[in-house]
């Protein structure tokens, strides 16, 4: 027997008009062609080296707009490409955003050139309204750094994309449910929400003496309690290697609703029930814990061990993972497990994308067995 098809949620236009949107999670952002250089051996400085160049499909929202459709979530995307080699959908006087990332021979990025004026300059407000239909109707919206988010009434996932332009939170801090920063990008919009130089980065000697997730958290506490007090009511702050630090202020029963308009069905469907079935919604609330007058509740997630091939689409994929799982109407802690799994998939292949995701083999890895509560 087939199952019932549930209707369409209704928009209302202008003119007054109702119209029937399909409930679909909206991405915003950069389409780019990645350049990865990786030489094959050490590099000298002013001279070339023997290796490999790869025209790779980029750019952090199309990045995870790809991951969300292969963890069977059915994202619409809005962004802007040029009537260039890389265009697909064009115009005559768009130049396709472009990022040259440099690697060394293990996969790490040294060195990154981005020409991304193009996102910036034509993906407008005014070309977004043409989509409003399509965003009041969707359970979730990410916003990617290189654009404003705009009023929606729905959640809002920032990624801030870079440091620099991680600074832009200052002017759409008040509709931001979900954030998720690296540890400089975090110290960076913490002081731009500040008004000032407050905060200073995490020294890169603590770093290589590999410093406890608690001492790390302790370090950027304060930092992380600008943005919640500001209103963002998730914060996810990407350690690398060290893995993830998910805060948020207030109880985490906030973490435990589904989306807006979620209606899992097909691959969103099954991926609810393959996590629930490893992952039960329940698992990290028992042993909750609050600082003392604050209300401030923060766990770490660790990384999984990976063969790594290359970083550039990790955190992108994190995010794409929990998008995906957020969807499906899994709350945010399981959501953020099925996005670890996802990022230590993408970091074991030479694209920013895995070319596919296994939902059997994801929810089926132990990335859940050693959370730990923070206090």
């Amino acid at each position: 027997m087939e199952s019932s098809v549930p209707a369409l949620p209704s928009v209302l236009l202008k003119d007054g008009e109702l119209k029937d949107v399909e409930a679909k999670p909206v991405i915003i952002g950069g389409m780019v062609l990645d350049i990865h250089a990786t030489p094959s051996v050490p590099a000298n400085p002013r001279t070339t080296t023997p290796g490999k160049v790869h025209y790779i499909l980029g750019g952090v929202a199309r990045n995870v707009a790809e991951c969300m459709s292969k963890l069977g979530a059915k994202p619409y995307m809005i962004s802007v490409v040029g009537l260039d080699m890389a265009g697909i959908q064009r115009r005559q006087d768009i130049e396709t955003a472009v990022v040259c990332n440099i690697f060394d021979v293990k996969g790490e990025l040294g060195a990154a050139v981005a020409s991304v004026e193009a996102i910036e300059k034509f993906l407008t407000p005014e070309w977004i309204r043409q989509f409003n239909c399509n965003i009041r109707a969707a359970p979730v919206m990410m916003v990617d750094a290189n654009l404003m988010a705009a009023e929606s009434g729905i959640p809002v996932w920032f990624e801030p994309v870079s440091v620099v332009k991680s600074k832009r939170v200052v002017s759409v801090v008040k509709h931001i449910t979900f954030a998720s920063p690296n540890e400089d990008e975090l110290i960076a919009m913490a002081n731009a929400l500040s008004c000032g130089e407050v905060f200073s980065p995490i020294q890169k000697d603590n770093k290589k003496n590999k410093c406890s997730t608690e001492s790390l958290f302790q370090m950027l506490r304060p930092a992380i309690w600008v943005l919640l007090e500001e209103g963002i009511k998730v914060v996810v702050v990407t350690l690398g290697s060290d893995g993830v630090l998910l805060c948020s202020n207030g109880a985490p029963g906030f973490m435990k609703g589904s989306s807006k308009g979620s209606n899992p069905h097909g691959s969103g469907n099954q991926l609810y029930r393959l996590v629930n079935s490893s992952c039960p919604p329940n698992r990290f609330f028992s042993a909750s814990k609050f600082e003392g007058g604050s209300n401030l509740f923060a766990a770490h997630f660790p990384a999984l061990p990976a063969s790594v091939v290359r970083l550039t689409g990790a955190g992108d994929c994190l995010v794409g993972g929990a998008l995906a799982c957020i969807c499906a109407g899994l709350n945010v802690m399981q959501s953020l497990a099925v996005g670890i799994a996802a990022a230590k998939a993408a970091v074991e292949v030479d694209t920013n994308v895995p070319t596919e995701y296994s939902l059997a083999k994801i929810t089926g890895m132990k990335f859940i067995c050693s959370l730990q509560q923070l206090v």
